[in-house]
C-alpha cells in the first residue's frame, strides 16, 4: 500500500521507490506526440457503461446547473476506458489536475491538499494503476499542476472580498478549515501574496501578484519566504514523480509567475526525473498572449544572482493559434492570418530553446480564453469542419493536442467555462456513455493521428504555405475566406501536400504549387488520406522560374492528403 497521510514536507521521501523500474521512454520526442486532455470529473466514472450508437456527433451531458457540480469521473473510469483513448491515434494521456480541491470545486485547480489525490476522483493507488496501464500501452501521461496560486484556504478580514490596490499588502483573516492546506508548511501566512483580486489580467506586476478570483496567490517577491515556497512546490511534484512516475507536468497560469522561478522549478523537476532515469520529462505551460510573452519561460536562462544556466519549460500552448484556425476553417476568416501566424512562429524561434518552433497546438479547450462568448469549436461547425481543423492540428508544426469530446463532436456554448466542459456521461444514467468508437467523427480523426505516427515527414518536416492558381499561370496564396487552403511538410526528399476547401457550399478546381527541387515532371502525387487518386505533378515553362504543381478537386469542406512518390 501506498503511504496517504503525510501531512509535512518533511515525510516526504525522494529516494526511488525499492524495485521500481521507472518508464523512460526514450524511443518517441515530444514534440511526436498526440496528445489527449481530459477533465476526470466529465470523462467517465467507475461504473461499467456501453456507448451510445449514435453515426455522426453527440452533443455531450449537462444541463446549466449540472455543469456546475461534479459530475462523479474518476481515475477507474479512465483506467476502464484508455483503449478509447489509444485507438483514437493518442500517445499522450493530459490529465487535469489531480490533487484534493476545495469541497466545491470539480475542476481541480483550487487545490487543499498536494499531498494526496482528491478522493471524489480516486486514490494514489488509482493513479499508480493508470499510469502503468497507459505506459503498458506507450502512453505517457501528463498532470496539470498549479504553481501559481492555491486554493481558497483562507479569507481575508470579515471574509470580504479585497482587490488589488497598487501593491498593497492586506493581513490574512483566518484559515477556512483546521488542517488545510497541506503539506502543513504551506499553513505559514507569509507564503501568500496577499494582495487582493486581480482587477485587469493584462497589467503588470497586478496579473503577477493577485489573485486568481478567491484562489490565493502565492508569494513570488524573490523574498526568503517565497525561496522557501519555491523549495516546498519543487519537493510536492518530485514526489508526485516518484509515486506514479508520470512523463511530464503541464504548468498553469505560466504568464502569472516569473520567468526565473519557472526555470528553476523546471530544472530541479527536470534533475529529479534525471536521477530516476527519466530523461524524456515534458514540461509545457499555459501562457495566454503573444509569442514573446513565452520566450522568457522557454529553454536555457542564465540567472543573474547565481550565473547557472537554468533549463524552462520546453514548449507552451499555442493560444494564439487556435482562435485564428477555428475562424479559417469554418471559411469566416482569411488564411492570410493563419499563414501570418505560422511565419510569426517560426521567426520567433529563433528566441527559444532547441525545439522552439513546435509548441503545443489545439483547437479546443476547457477554458477558450478571450472569448465573450464562450464556446468549443464544435460550436457552428460541420463534421467536416471539425475533421478538417483536427486533420491540420495533425499535420501541421507542433504537438497536436485534442480535447475530449471534441471527437465526438461536442458543440458547447454559453456565457462561461461550465459550458464548454461536458459529460462523456450522464450521472443519471448509469448504463452509457458516449465513447462511441464507431461515430464517424472518431473515426476520421483515427485514421489521421494513426497516419501521423506511420509518416515521419508529419511529425519532422519543415512546413510552407503553397500558392493556389485557378489557370496554372499565376499563382498567390489565397486571400478570400472561402478558399483552398493548403500547406506541404517536406522532409529530406520526401513531400506531404494537406489540401483543405473551406468553402461550405462549392466545390473547388484549382492548381497546388509543390516543391520543385525534389519534385520531377510526371511523377505521381498519390492521395493517402481522402480518396485514393494519383494526380500527375506538371511543370509550368511560361515563367522564368519553372514552377511543378498538382491540379485538384475539391468538394465542399472537403480535406485531402497527398504523398509523392
Amino acid at each position: 500500500m501506498l503511504k496517504t497521510e503525510i501531512k509535512s514536507i518533511k515525510e516526504v521521501d525522494l529516494s526511488p521507490k525499492p524495485g521500481k523500474k521507472y518508464w523512460v521512454n526514450c524511443h518517441r520526442e515530444w514534440r511526436e506526440e498526440i496528445i489527449y486532455f481530459l477533465m476526470i470529473d466529465r470523462f467517465h466514472d467507475s461504473n461499467e457503461r456501453h456507448s451510445k450508437n449514435f453515426d455522426i456527433r453527440h452533443a455531450g451531458f449537462g444541463n446549466e446547473n449540472q455543469l456546475q457540480k461534479p459530475f462523479g469521473g474518476t481515475i477507474k473510469g479512465i483506467i476502464s476506458n484508455i483503449d478509447y483513448i489509444k485507438n483514437l491515434g493518442c500517445t499522450a494521456l493530459w490529465l487535469s489536475p489531480v490533487f484534493e480541491n476545495n469541497p466545491e470545486s470539480y475542476h481541480g485547480y483550487a487545490i487543499q491538499n498536494y499531498m494526496d489525490v482528491d478522493k471524489r476522483w480516486g486514490t494514489k493507488e488509482d493513479m499508480v494503476e493508470l499510469v502503468d496501464k497507459a505506459h503498458n500501452l506507450d502512453i505517457r501521461v501528463f498532470l496539470d499542476i498549479v504553481l501559481h496560486h492555491s486554493g481558497d484556504n483562507w479569507s481575508y478580514p470579515f471574509d470580504y472580498d479585497y482587490f488589488y490596490a497598487k501593491g498593497q499588502r492586506f493581513p490574512l483573516g483566518d484559515w477556512r478549515e483546521q488542517d488545510r492546506p497541506l503539506p502543513v508548511e504551506l499553513r505559514d501566512e507569509e507564503l501568500y501574496n496577499r494582495k487582493g483580486q486581480i482587477r485587469n489580467f493584462d497589467a503588470y506586476p497586478e496579473t503577477q501578484e493577485g489573485d486568481f478570483f478567491t484562489l490565493k496567490t502565492y508569494r513570488n517577491d524573490d523574498s526568503p519566504a517565497s525561496e522557501d515556497l519555491q523549495e516546498i512546490l519543487a519537493k510536492i511534484h518530485c514526489y508526485w514523480i516518484r509515486e506514479t512516475d508520470v512523463d511530464g507536468f503541464r504548468l498553469d497560469a505560466v504568464k502569472h509567475m516569473k520567468g526565473s522561478d519557472i526555470s528553476r522549478f523546471c530544472s530541479k523537476i527536470r534533475e529529479y526525473a534525471y536521477s530516476l532515469g527519466k530523461r524524456n520529462f515534458f514540461l509545457f505551460g499555459e501562457i495566454i498572449g503573444n509569442d514573446e510573452m513565452g520566450n522568457p519561460y522557454i529553454g536555457p536562462k542564465m540567472l543573474p544572482e547565481d550565473r547557472n544556466v537554468y533549463y524552462g519549460l520546453d514548449s507552451i500552448l499555442d493560444h494564439p493559434l487556435h482562435s485564428v484556425l477555428a475562424e479559417v476553417i469554418k471559411g469566416n476568416s482569411s488564411p492570410n492570418r493563419l499563414i501570418k501566424r505560422y511565419s510569426d512562429l517560426q521567426e520567433n524561434a529563433l528566441s527559444r530553446g532547441e525545439y522552439g518552433e513546435f509548441l503545443v497546438t489545439y483547437i479546443d479547450d476547457h477554458d477558450q480564453v478571450g472569448m465573450d462568448f464562450k464556446h468549443r469549436f464544435g460550436h457552428n461547425a460541420t463534421p467536416e469542419q471539425i475533421v478538417a481543423g483536427m486533420g491540420f492540428l495533425i499535420c501541421a508544426l507542433g504537438a497536436p493536442c485534442i480535447y475530449y469530446g471534441t471527437e465526438q463532436g461536442f458543440e458547447g456554448n454559453g456565457t462561461d467555462d461550465r459550458y464548454i466542459r461536458e459529460g462523456m456521461f450522464n450521472p443519471d444514467d448509469k448504463q452509457t456513455n458516449v465513447l462511441n468508437q464507431d461515430s464517424w467523427i472518431f473515426k476520421q480523426i483515427a485514421v489521421l493521428a494513426h497516419l501521423r505516427k506511420k509518416e515521419s515527414i508529419l511529425k519532422f518536416g519543415r512546413m510552407y504555405f503553397r500558392e493556389t492558381s485557378k489557370n496554372g499561370l499565376d499563382f498567390q496564396f489565397p486571400e478570400c475566406e472561402e478558399c483552398l487552403l493548403a500547406f506541404s511538410r517536406i522532409l529530406h526528399e520526401g513531400e506531404i501536400l494537406v489540401v483543405y476547401n473551406s468553402s461550405p457550399k462549392n466545390t473547388k478546381e484549382e492548381h497546388i504549387a509543390i516543391d520543385s527541387i525534389i519534385n520531377k515532371e510526371g511523377m505521381l502525387m498519390e492521395c493517402i488520406y481522402g480518396n485514393k487518386k494519383k494526380t500527375k505533378i506538371e511543370k509550368n515553362r511560361d515563367q522564368e522560374a519553372d514552377r511543378f504543381f498538382i491540379k485538384v478537386k475539391l468538394k465542399p469542406m472537403e480535406f485531402l492528403i497527398f504523398k509523392n512518390k
